[in-house]
């Protein structure tokens, strides 16, 4: 009888230490990841290739750096993606040179807002999943 309590609290005890190494996998893999915009570039021109190649999921933290004396950021819909506006209601503008802004499901579009810098390249698309 003894041996039969061990082997059931030996059982119980592999597959707690399974189920744990299962949940710190789970938790690992969902963990939210920072991107640097332009990686050390930052902020800048001819972003386009730049979200090529990377996977995004919701939740996930794009990190804008610039000098704010010459750029912003705005947080925009694909009507002002397109069309380089911040008209928007919903367009939201980042100034401070070093904004985190968290990632929705879907498409996120952000453009410079000063004029003529988004018509140069200045604005950057991603599809979070």
């Amino acid at each position: 009888m003894a041996l039969q309590g061990r082997c059931s609290a030996n059982h119980a005890i592999a597959l707690t230490a399974i189920l744990l190494v299962f949940v710190l996998l789970h938790v690992k893999a969902s963990q939210a990841t920072t991107f640097m915009v332009g990686d050390s570039s930052g902020w800048t021109f001819n972003m386009n290739n730049w979200a090529s190649g990377k996977k995004f999921k919701a939740g996930d933290k794009l990190v804008f750096k610039y000098n704010p004396s010459f750029h912003n950021v705005v947080a925009t819909d694909e009507d002002g993606y397109n069309g380089c506006s911040t008209a928007s209601p919903s367009s939201k503008v980042y100034s401070t040179g070093n904004d985190a802004v968290k990632l929705l499901k879907g498409h996120n579009y952000f453009i410079c807002g000063v004029p003529g810098h988004c018509d140069m390249g200045l604005k950057i698309r991603v599809n979070a999943s």
